[in-house]
This record gives C-alpha cells, sequence and structure tokens, in this order.
C-alpha cells in the first residue's frame, strides 16, 4: 500500500495542477538546452585552444544563466496566471546573466577563410532564443517584439567585434529573429493553455454553485406563491377581526374561523410545496445526471436493468435523491472522466452503486461524509435502508445505496 501512496498523491493535485506542472517542467528542460550548447562550444576544435580559466568562466556564465532562465520561467509564468506582480528584476538579471553568456561564447570564436561561422557563434545566436522565451511570458504581449528586435540589434556588433563579417551577422540575426519569434509564440501560447485549464476548473465550479442556487431559488420562489398571498389575507382579516371584537360584534368570530381555514389551506400548500421539493423521480434524475455530467465533460454510463419501472413510488423517489446527491459530489468533489450509475433488484432489495474515477482527494478525507451524504443516510435509514461508500480502486470512489422494495405509501421523510 506504501507504493500506490505516491501515486494518490499525484492524482490528488488535480487536472488544472498536473496541467499545469507538466507545462512548467516542459519550459525548464527547455534551459537544459542552453548549457549543453555552450559546452560544446568550449570543447570543440577553437574552444580547446582557450585559457582554462577562459573556458570555466564560460561554462560558470552558462550555469548562471541556466538558472536565471529556470527561476525567470517560474515567476514569468506565475505572473501571467495573475498570481504575482512582473518579475522585472529577475528579467534583467537574466538579461544580465544572458549578455555575459553570449561573449564568453563568443571568446571562443576565431572565424577563418575555412569556417567564417564557428560553433562558438552559432551558440551565442541560440543564446538570443533561450534568452527571448520566458521574455515572452513575463511581459506584456505589445512589449515583446521591441525587446525582442533590441536583442537582435545588440547582437550584430556584438558578432562583428569578434570578427565575424557583417553580412554573416545579419544572416544569423535573421535566422535568429524567426527562431525567437516561433518560440515566443509557442512559449504564450502554452502559457495561455495553462490559464484556460484554471479557468474551466473555476467555471466547473461555479457551475455546481449555481446549479445549487438556482434550486434554492426554485423553492423559495414557490415558498413566496404559496405563502405570499395567503399571509396577507390572514393579517387583514385578523385586523378586521380585532376590530369587529373592540366594538362588540358577532361577525369577529366568522373571521377568525376564516383566518383558521385559510392557516389550514396554507399548511396544506406548504406541504405539497415540500413533498415537491423533496420528491425525486428516478428516471428524471437518471436523464438529468447524464445531461449535467455530460456538459461537464464526464462519461456517464447508466444501467438500471430491465425492472426499474417496477419499482414502487416510494423507492423510485429515494433513490433520485441518491442519483442527484451523488452527481452534485461527482461535479464538485472530483475531476472525474467516467462514471457508471448502476441498479440491481435482488432478494427484495434494491441496490444503486454509483461509481466515478477522478478523485483528487486522499482516501482518509471520503471516511468522513459531508451533509449531502448525511442526509442521504438518514432519508435511507428512515425508509429501512442504508448507505455504503466501500473501498474503491486508488483514484475512484464508489457510493451504494440499499433499500427494501416492501414500501409502504410514498410519504415525505425529513433527513
Amino acid at each position: 500500500m506504501d507504493l500506490l501512496r505516491p501515486s494518490r498523491r499525484w492524482r490528488a493535485l488535480g487536472k488544472p495542477k498536473l496541467t499545469e506542472l507538466f507545462i512548467r517542467w516542459s519550459l525548464y528542460l527547455t534551459g537544459l538546452l542552453q548549457p549543453l550548447l555552450l559546452l560544446g562550444a568550449v570543447t570543440g576544435k577553437h574552444g580547446a585552444e582557450l585559457p582554462g580559466t577562459v573556458r570555466l568562466s564560460a561554462v560558470a556564465a552558462s550555469l548562471t544563466a541556466t538558472a536565471l532562465f529556470v527561476v525567470c520561467c517560474r515567476a514569468g509564468l506565475a505572473h501571467y496566471l495573475g498570481r504575482r506582480s512582473r518579475p522585472t528584476g529577475w528579467l534583467v538579471a537574466f538579461s544580465v546573466g544572458t549578455l555575459l553568456c553570449y561573449w564568453a561564447v563568443l571568446g571562443t570564436t576565431h572565424p577563418t577563410g575555412e569556417d567564417p561561422v564557428p560553433t562558438g557563434v552559432a551558440t551565442a545566436t541560440w543564446l538570443l532564443v533561450f534568452w527571448f522565451a520566458p521574455v515572452a511570458v513575463a511581459v506584456p504581449l505589445k512589449a515583446t517584439a521591441p525587446i525582442g528586435l533590441l536583442g537582435l540589434a545588440l547582437s550584430v556588433p556584438a558578432a562583428a567585434l569578434a570578427g565575424i563579417p557583417t553580412a554573416t551577422a545579419l544572416g544569423l540575426a535573421v535566422g535568429s529573429g524567426i527562431a525567437m519569434v516561433f518560440i515566443g509564440a509557442t512559449w504564450r501560447g502554452t502559457a495561455w493553455i495553462a490559464a484556460v485549464v484554471w479557468e474551466l476548473d473555476a467555471a466547473r465550479e461555479a457551475q455546481a454553485r449555481l446549479a445549487v442556487a438556482e434550486e434554492r431559488l426554485r423553492f423559495s420562489r414557490d415558498l413566496h406563491d404559496v405563502l405570499g398571498r395567503n399571509l396577507t389575507t390572514i393579517a387583514l382579516k385578523s385586523e378586521l377581526a380585532v376590530q369587529l371584537a373592540r366594538r362588540g360584534r358577532t361577525e369577529a368570530a366568522d373571521q377568525m374561523v376564516e383566518v383558521q381555514r385559510i392557516a389550514q389551506e396554507s399548511q396544506r400548500e406548504v406541504r405539497e410545496v415540500v413533498r415537491g421539493y423533496r420528491t425525486a423521480d428516478l428516471a428524471a434524475e437518471v436523464a438529468g445526471a447524464r445531461s449535467v455530467l455530460r456538459a461537464a465533460g464526464v462519461e456517464c454510463d447508466i444501467d438500471l436493468g430491465p425492472d426499474s419501472a417496477a419499482l414502487p413510488l416510494t423507492a423510485q423517489s429515494v433513490l433520485g435523491w441518491v442519483v442527484r446527491e451523488a452527481t452534485t459530489n461527482v461535479l464538485r468533489h472530483s475531476e472525474a472522466g467516467h462514471c457508471t450509475v448502476t441498479l440491481r433488484l435482488d432478494g427484495g432489495q434494491a441496490r444503486l452503486t454509483v461509481e466515478n474515477d477522478g478523485v483528487t482527494g486522499p482516501a482518509a478525507d471520503r471516511d468522513h461524509p459531508g451533509t449531502g451524504l448525511l442526509g442521504l443516510r438518514e432519508r435511507l435509514a428512515a425508509h429501512g435502508g442504508g448507505l455504503a461508500t466501500p473501498p474503491a480502486d486508488p483514484g475512484r470512489f464508489r457510493l451504494t445505496a440499499s433499500l427494501p422494495l416492501d414500501l409502504p405509501a410514498l410519504e415525505v421523510a425529513a433527513p
């Protein structure tokens, strides 16, 4: 079981966090190419002729620039996702480190007629591409092009000072510019994908909250429609009865009888509203669950068996509530991609099982049910049934409700 704990912790992060980690480490690994290219430059034909201190300085500058590269990637992505301010200081330090690394690489070049573009120059050109990558994520979109052009403009005289022909330096700058446009668009698009994933996750939570708020609004509207007029009538007739009683008129008793009748009628109407609110139809709830889950991107397989239509109305109502609450749990407490609903009748018992994947919390948290599952357990217990959450495979959650079939006529069981 200990071997499964890292896997469970990994799943517990959730899809948005896992997506961000994948994107973040993909960007980090790109920076590792920088010291590899520099190592090829300092160990090449011309780099081997340089003093050891020069080569060590070049390697140190490259490692420093790589470390700053990782820091800028992390801070830049956090800024793009709206979690911190723009890392201007880190970007300036990274630009200075890249400049030092650039000059160190140019120091390894000795252009000749046979080799007009040494390895060091090509490596220095690629350094511009690596420098521009985190800049494209951290700075505003309208400022990326001017900053990139400034870097290219500074690279041309630097290459010329290293003895590279001007035409060759211009050609390398153009090639670097094309590569910078490609990698800048790629990195900006990658950061945008991470932001969209987080927005979709927030929208999914908002959808679940809105569903609950809409149901509460419907219930409050029904209560208002039922009680508003009747309570106003009761208040007016009571006031009239008081006035009549003060005058000693016998009509006051008639008015109070009418108040009693309206109060009893209001009580009956409220019970009907509550019954309609608490009574759930199994077929309707299953159809609604399938629609809501598919709209949320969750594949839903439902198998009610051939005898589900023969269930008593009370059993259908109670099991409909189980489907409703289980669907809410899938949407709010998991990153599910697949959900199954199964109903079986066996030995005078109806057994409804709802199982989903994408569980993001540790198993220990699921041993303490919230108010939703607690209400279901009490509702089932009022009808002689029970609710269980038996162990499932790692990353999955299973809910099983059992209910006897010999139930009395449909009643409202208050949890």
